[in-house]
């Protein structure tokens, strides 16, 4: 049975507020260097096309944690799937993203890495779904763009590993 899906972000949408916010980036990074931790799966696609667009010396570190599954709605609890290769002692650390909604997973990420001494560390994100957060206290430095409490796929964001590959943001219309 094939999942019913509607454009909510074209691809153009997508492309121009990543230049954008690479552009952002750079301002504030300016003589600095920024050391990226990607949150695998679904950061990937926003990370690699923003790494693009970053003009300031930057190094890039992966991340894969879960709380969702196979599942619509997270569970709440989160597990480290994958650690980083490198400290980041020291380093300005800008921790990257697909989308943000009850924000227990972002919460537990930026306490666990400001363990690490971490120079600065700040938050962007490609998607904020800011009615859907359940954690206080949560800054989020660069978004794409806010979206409505919908549940999204493309551009790396995916329902049961599929559709991550679609070149813009889709709402998932389930039966």
């Amino acid at each position: 049975m094939e999942d019913k899906i509607t454009t909510l972000l074209s691809e153009q949408q997508v492309s121009y507020r990543i230049k954008e916010l690479a552009e952002e980036i750079n301002r504030d990074y300016e003589g600095k260097a920024v050391h990226l931790i990607c949150i695998l799966k679904g950061s990937v696609f926003f990370t690699t096309e923003l790494a693009k667009h970053i003009t300031v010396p930057l190094t890039m570190d992966f991340m894969s944690v879960s709380s969702y599954g196979n599942a619509t709605e997270s569970s709440g609890r989160v597990r480290i799937v994958k650690d980083l290769d490198e400290g980041i002692e020291g380093k300005d650390v800008l921790l990257i993203e697909d989308i943000i909604d009850s924000g227990n997973t972002l919460s537990f990420l930026q306490d666990m890495l400001r363990t690490k001494k971490p120079n600065s560390l700040k938050l962007c994100t490609l998607l904020d779904k800011p009615e859907r957060r359940v954690v206080e206290g949560i800054t989020v430095d660069y978004v794409g763009f806010e979206i409505p409490d919908e549940f999204v796929v493309g551009y790396g964001l995916d329902y049961a590993q599929k559709y991550r590959n679609l070149p813009y943001i889709g709402v998932v219309h389930l039966d």
